[in-house]
């Protein structure tokens, strides 16, 4: 999911109802760098990697690592994470 996307939706939610008060919305740019093998390692704990088949996910992360290594043995991946909050109103 797109995060800016779910907090956008998430304010427009609060907003209209009248059950929130002033709604917030925070975003946090940032990124990490990973070496292949530190990227190999998370790769299988996100999304729908995380429901393959074995045998897919070995075919996977084999083709992911032959491409690190082609791009030099690291890559970044740059994120953003969203906040939205709101305090009830009686």
């Amino acid at each position: 999911m797109d995060p800016v996307a779910g907090a956008a939706k998430a304010a427009r939610v609060l907003r209209p109802g009248g059950t929130a008060g002033d709604v917030e919305e925070w975003r946090f740019d940032w990124e990490r760098s990973y070496t292949r093998d530190e990227w190999l390692d998370l790769l299988p704990t996100t999304g729908l990697h995380t429901r393959l088949p074995a045998g897919t996910l070995r075919e996977v992360l084999a083709g992911v690592g032959a491409a690190v290594d082609a791009m030099g043995g690291a890559l970044t991946m740059r994120s953003a994470t969203v906040v939205v909050t709101a305090a009830r109103q009686s």
